[in-house]
């Protein structure tokens, strides 16, 4: 049976923090899938097909790596996918309390009658873990220079 384990997140826009996450997971999985969760009632700076692109050139040749959108719940997903983990990156302990509440939440919700679909974290890069989409989209709608923050920045394009 294949490892496969998915990273969720609106990736709004999908950092280095985000690609060290994936990297870092990856020699333990056959497959990770990059998830983008797709909320309607949000306003998002990049376009859903600019955020796929975007990431998909990041990961470019590694076909271990796919990126999907999707909507509804991230455990419906991993079980239509297959998928027996969730991934998850940590920058400090108020990430890890959110974290663990979903993790805790997604356990309950999970079908009793099936593998339980287990949450990994991994801590982020101590180089990397002041790296914040929210503000990387701030530093963007000011003119300011995100490409120390993103791999391929050109790849994004901003919705209109």
């Amino acid at each position: 049976m294949k490892r496969i384990g998915v990273f969720p997140g609106s990736f709004d826009p999908f950092t280095k923090g985000h690609e060290d996450i994936v990297r870092r997971f990856l020699p333990l999985f056959d497959q990770i899938i990059i998830a983008i969760g797709v909320n309607s009632k949000k306003k998002y700076m990049y376009d859903t097909n600019s955020r796929i692109d975007h990431i998909s050139s990041v990961f470019d040749g590694d076909e271990r790596v796919r990126v999907e959108a999707y909507e509804g719940l991230t455990i419906d997903f991993c079980k239509k996918n297959e998928a027996g983990y969730l991934l998850r990156g940590l920058r400090n302990t108020t990430d890890f309390e959110f974290e663990k509440s979903i993790a805790h939440m997604n356990e309950v919700i999970s079908d009793l009658n099936e593998a339980p679909i287990e949450t990994l974290f991994l801590m982020t890069d101590k180089n990397l873990s002041a790296i914040n989409s929210s503000i990387v989209r701030e530093i963007k709608k000011n003119n300011g220079d995100i490409s120390q923050f993103v791999t391929n920045e050109e790849r994004l394009i901003i919705n209109t």
